[in-house]
């Protein structure tokens, strides 16, 4: 058992820890305010601007590269992202087995990774890294991720991919950050799109190339249908890159405020066990001399 001096060492030490760990408790606390503020703000818009284009291109018969899909095509491409620092629990770790699920035998996956941890997660599962994209660590804007997106329409609408997928953590609420699969390309409609945790492996395709148009459609042109959708179509993909990244962030800073949480109560009942420790042994300790003392006044009488 070790002595009074080295539990009070201990007791010093770990104090010392549980300040680091409650000043980077606060300090995630407030980014986690400010990253869902962000994330639950955006998510409206994002979600309106999804179900825009997914209309358009159904209603629409206009031929564009972000809606045609590519049936030639022998390969995929899966955007992850993760965090840059550690500290964050199993949040990153949780990523590789969804990464697992995407596709195998002919269908070939190819990673963009966003965040340091993304592409070691790609290294432990052989997977081909195609492009590696630095991860700030602030609240971003949505010019800070146009070279992601862009290098994604880029490749999507050459012809290289089947599908675009991205793989991030949707943050739920504070406690709860879940492991998301989200088709980005094609646009079509009758292309089958990914939800949440579906299984891709099972994903099918169909192309009806006598799809009409429809005459119905709810949505008026200005100048012209090619124009608006020219532009439009590569900012929905931004804009859904730019809301994983907002999901992924809130979640990192949830994840960290939480295990810096419990860090700082585990130090603190570690702390309190050493302090019962250090006084029994220190009871124990004056017992003794009471009783040596005790001992020795008998003897002189």
């Amino acid at each position: 058992m070790p002595g009074m001096i080295d539990i009070k060492r201990r007791i010093k030490g770990i104090g010392g820890m549980r300040k680091i760990t409650r000043a980077m408790q606060m300090v995630s606390a407030a980014k986690m305010r400010k990253a869902q503020n962000a994330t639950i703000s955006s998510r409206a818009y994002s979600n309106m601007a999804w179900d825009l284009i997914s209309n358009l291109a159904k209603d629409v018969d206009y031929s564009n590269p972000l809606m045609h899909y590519y049936a030639d095509a022998k390969k995929v491409g899966v955007i992850v992202l993760t965090s840059n620092m550690g500290l964050v629990g199993s949040l990153n770790s949780n990523l590789m087995p969804k990464l697992k699920e995407i596709y195998g035998g002919e269908i070939i996956s190819e990673v963009i990774t966003y965040g340091k941890h993304a592409k070691d997660i790609a290294v432990k599962l052989n997977k081909h890294v195609v492009a590696d994209f630095p991860k700030m660590d602030k609240i971003i804007t949505s010019e800070d991720i146009y070279p992601l997106a862009n290098f994604v329409t880029q490749a999507y609408s050459s012809g290289q991919y089947k599908k675009i997928v991205i793989l991030y953590n949707h943050f739920v609420s504070t406690l709860v950050q879940k492991p998301t699969i989200r088709q980005l390309l094609p646009f079509k409609e009758k292309i089958t799109m990914a939800q949440p945790d579906s299984d891709l492996n099972n994903t099918t395709y169909e192309e009806d190339e006598k799809e009409k148009v429809d005459n119905d459609s709810p949505y008026i042109f200005e100048p012209d249908p090619k124009e608006v959708l020219n532009h439009l179509m590569p900012r929905i993909v931004e804009s859904q890159i730019y809301q994983a990244i907002l999901e992924s962030d809130a979640s990192e800073q949830s994840a960290r405020m939480v295990m810096m949480k419990n860090a700082t109560e585990a130090a603190g009942d570690l702390i309190g066990d050493l302090t019962l420790t250090y006084n029994q042994l220190r009871q124990g300790k004056i017992t003794t001399e009471l009783s040596e003392i005790t001992a020795g006044r008998i003897a002189l009488e």
